[in-house]
């Protein structure tokens, strides 16, 4: 089997090989870490430089006016197209931990579930922490980490008896960060409504990945970040998602200036928003918001559809590849084989995961720059971002590995690591 010429051929009949001229690119690099940050759009070089030079250079706050005010909305009308919500439904700004607490918070305190918080083992460890935080609202004074035995796949079963046994508010990343475990979101919120309970779902490692069909998933709330998949710049707004017949229910527990129904009357006395509006808080970070414009008109303009056959198609590929050249190496795929349960990354795990990630972003040896990411404890993420990852990419990256094994190179490279990994 010619799995380079595979991979020619897949990259030649490819429908969103034009896109990855919308990015910058170095042709001496191999990307797999758009799962964590994504690649800068060009147009976002442009735009920004329109909004710092002009609109903030010269304009100044006459720009407010001009472009700038209606410019969240402008962002959130594309969010609501992504994933089919209402526009009145989703809102694009503040950080994706803030957001979690306000929504989290907010049912807490909504009298529509019963106070249980409850997430599972999998979940990122950043919601991990504002669930702790919030525990001293729960019923119990204490929240629940439902334990699967392993730290890479969901067990349904265990997690549809918790639900049933301990109704209440749950919240879990749709694509788990560190295998990519994808939960079947629409059966779930259907077992979690039968129950009387709600699922919260962190989508940062599915957005701009996965079809994400608020309504046809019957989801209820959800957040996620930009800056991955969406490719909407470091520390991009996330976005917040509420379904109207529960928002009616909901206050936003940050009682922001704009988040109030008339910001520019000045009153002191606080009253929100009539409709998602309300879960703002400070001041639009408009310079963020730019950039996410822009990662949301590359996603909307390829398809989502499209993107997310392409990400199977890929993980297909690499699962496949993996297998025939790295099997005689002790590395062990730890992401789900089925493309249903599975985001758009795949972890491989090795003893010395570490120090092979450390060779493959070095690129010696007149190889290109590999750039995974590593997650502990011995874990390589690869992330292929359909939008400018090709399939000889991959084949490139997973032979490279493989050549990194045979000569034993890895032995040679110290533990250290970089705090950010």
């Amino acid at each position: 089997m010619d799995l380079k010429k595979i991979a020619i051929e897949k990259d030649n009949t490819d429908n969103l090989k034009t896109f990855k001229s919308k990015f910058i690119n170095n042709p001496n690099e191999i990307y797999l870490d758009g799962n964590s940050l994504g690649k800068l759009p060009v147009e976002s070089i442009k735009n920004l430089n329109e909004v710092i030079n002009n609109q903030w250079g010269v304009n100044l706050i006459r720009s407010w006016n001009d472009n700038w005010l209606k410019l969240s909305e402008k962002t959130s009308f594309k969010m609501s197209k992504l994933i089919n919500s209402d526009n009145e439904e989703v809102l694009v700004g503040e950080s994706t931990s803030v957001n979690l607490y306000k929504i989290l918070y907010s049912l807490l305190n909504s009298c529509q579930f019963k106070k249980n918080l409850v997430t599972d083992c999998l979940n990122f460890p950043s919601d991990i922490y504002i669930i702790e935080g919030l525990k001293e609202y729960t019923e119990k004074k204490e929240i629940t980490v439902i334990n699967y035995g392993n730290n890479l796949s969901c067990n349904i079963n265990i997690l549809k008896k918790s639900i049933k046994e301990n109704p209440g508010i749950y919240c879990l990343s749709l694509v788990t960060y560190k295998s990519s475990f994808l939960y079947p979101i629409k059966e779930l919120n259907e077992f979690a409504e039968k129950n009387k309970s709600i699922i919260v779902w962190d989508c940062s490692h599915a957005i701009g990945v996965i079809d994400i069909d608020v309504k046809a998933s019957k989801t209820k709330a959800a957040i996620g970040c930009t800056y991955k998949f969406l490719n909407g710049g470091p520390g991009s707004p996330s976005f917040l998602y509420v379904s109207n017949n529960l928002l009616s229910h909901m206050q936003n527990p940050v009682k922001g200036w704009f988040g109030h129904l008339k910001p520019f009357d000045f009153e002191n006395k606080y009253e929100p928003a009539k409709n998602i509006n309300k879960f703002k808080a400070g001041t639009p970070a408009v310079l963020s918001l730019v950039p996410v414009n822009n990662g949301l008109d590359l996603v909307l303009e390829a398809g989502i559809k499209n993107i997310r056959n392409k990400s199977i198609e890929l993980g297909e590929y690499l699962i496949k590849i993996i297998n025939i050249e790295l099997n005689k190496f002790d590395v062990k795929i730890t992401s789900p084989i089925e493309s249903k349960s599975r985001g758009s990354h795949i972890t491989i795990q090795h003893k010395d995961a570490w120090k092979i990630c450390k060779l493959l972003v070095k690129g010696e040896k007149n190889r290109k720059k590999i750039i995974p990411d590593f997650r502990p404890e011995n874990n390589i993420r690869l992330g292929y971002s359909p939008l400018y990852v090709s399939f000889i990419d991959l084949y490139e990256t997973v032979i490279t590995i493989k050549e990194i094994l045979e000569n034993k190179e890895y032995l040679k490279i110290d533990d250290s690591k970089s705090e950010v990994t």
